[in-house]
């Protein structure tokens, strides 16, 4: 081994372990040789802090997850349903005609549209994802979706970190097209886990190990995100899987 890259690691009780030097050089080597996507972060909660429990968790895991991936070098645009005055659905943005789409529709269409990856982030109410997140993804077909990879982040206020929610919410993703990545992301405990600013609460040791544990989950993201946007410039896939629209015919069925 060259000594340069002998002082990047530590031995601890006979175990070679990257040193915090150590896990920002491989980080940034592996980041040079993707490019950075464009991530639709889809957050869950409508909650405010009017009543107990207390904090809202959602903002701070939210946080969390679109500092972590800017800072592996992504752009993100947050999609939140506390800021979006979007009804329960009646009528799918694919029902309109083009020129009647509402605005509200039109502008999350073309973020999802425009992403490279999704990241889905929900709690866990009556174990299953938050009606907030399903009530906007259900607004859109899958071919707004299809053909790029998503991520799950669950969490909650108790020790099992919205999990059940999480594996709910594989195959409306998988539905939808957007195949979610193995590695899966869940926080439990949240409130004592992130401030308000989605920063991890506690020492240098915390920062990291939480760093590494999303990292693990992003670096699969990004790896299927790369592949198919590279392939998407080759293949157009709803050449031969058409989106489906207006009519079940359109699934081909016989």
């Amino acid at each position: 081994m060259h000594h340069g890259t002998m002082r990047l690691f530590q031995i601890r009780d006979k175990v070679l372990r990257p040193s915090k030097h150590a896990t920002a050089v491989l980080l940034l080597c592996c980041r040079s040789f993707t490019e950075s996507l464009h991530v639709a972060v889809i957050t869950g909660t409508t909650r405010t802090e009017g009543g107990p429990p207390r904090p809202v968790n959602g903002p701070r895991v939210a946080s969390f997850v679109k500092q972590s991936l800017e800072r592996r070098g992504n752009t993100v645009s947050l999609v939140d349903p506390r800021v979006i005055d979007l009804p329960l659905l009646e009528k799918p943005h694919f029902a309109y005609a083009a020129s009647q789409v509402p605005p509200v529709l039109q502008e999350i269409h073309e973020t999802f549209v425009g992403a490279d990856a999704y990241v889905a982030v929900t709690p866990e109410y009556n174990h299953a994802p938050s009606p907030a997140l399903l009530n906007l993804l259900n607004h859109f077909g899958s071919s707004t979706f299809s053909f790029k990879p998503s991520a799950i982040v669950s969490y909650s206020a108790g020790q099992w970190g919205g999990t059940r929610a999480a594996h709910s919410l594989r195959p409306i993703l998988s539905e939808l097209g957007c195949i979610p990545v193995s590695a899966m992301i869940h926080v439990p405990y949240a409130q004592t886990v992130f401030d308000q600013d989605g920063k991890v609460q506690g020492d240098d040791d915390d920062v990291q190990r939480w760093d590494g544990y999303v990292d693990r989950c992003f670096s699969q993201l990004e790896w299927w995100g790369n592949a198919a946007k590279e392939h998407r410039k080759k293949v157009d896939p709803l050449v031969a899987s058409p989106a489906f629209a207006s009519n079940p015919s359109q699934r081909n069925a016989p």
